[in-house]
């Protein structure tokens, strides 16, 4: 009896295929749920860097916040380093802030792409107060 082995690897080489492609999925998976775990935490964390500039700077200069994020990085010393707004995106979130006036504030960041870059958009506005929402529902 004559046994054909080149049905059978063929089929070896599939199920091995089929294998590696499923812990490539769990692995990319896992990858960018890390890696949008990440870009929240230093979304979070820059928008209460911008939060900690802007109330120092309105405690320096009689409660009167800047009328924009350039004005705390020329003082000196300067309340911020960089003016986060003016980049195109940063870490996978895109920053702004839609009212910057001597009255107070408020500023969002939002992730470049929904479910890749973050899943989470936050808020900050006058005194500190910090809030997040799925990225989804500002779509």
């Amino acid at each position: 009896m004559y046994r054909d082995n080149k049905g059978l690897s063929l089929i070896a080489v599939m199920i091995s295929i089929a294998a590696v492609s499923l812990l490539l999925r769990i692995a990319i998976g896992q990858i960018i749920k890390i890696n949008i775990a990440q870009n929240e935490a230093d979304a979070s964390n820059t928008m209460k860097l911008i939060s900690a500039a802007l109330e120092n700077y309105a405690k320096n200069y009689k409660d009167a916040y800047p009328s924009n994020l350039s004005v705390l990085i020329e003082t000196t010393p300067p309340y911020l380093e960089k003016d986060f707004t003016s980049f195109e995106s940063i870490k996978g979130y895109e920053y702004n802030c839609d009212r910057l006036d001597p009255l107070g504030y408020n500023c969002l960041a939002s992730p470049v792409k929904c479910m890749l870059s973050g899943e989470k958009s936050f808020t900050i506005i006058t005194g500190g107060i910090i809030s997040s929402e799925d990225c989804r529902r500002r779509e």
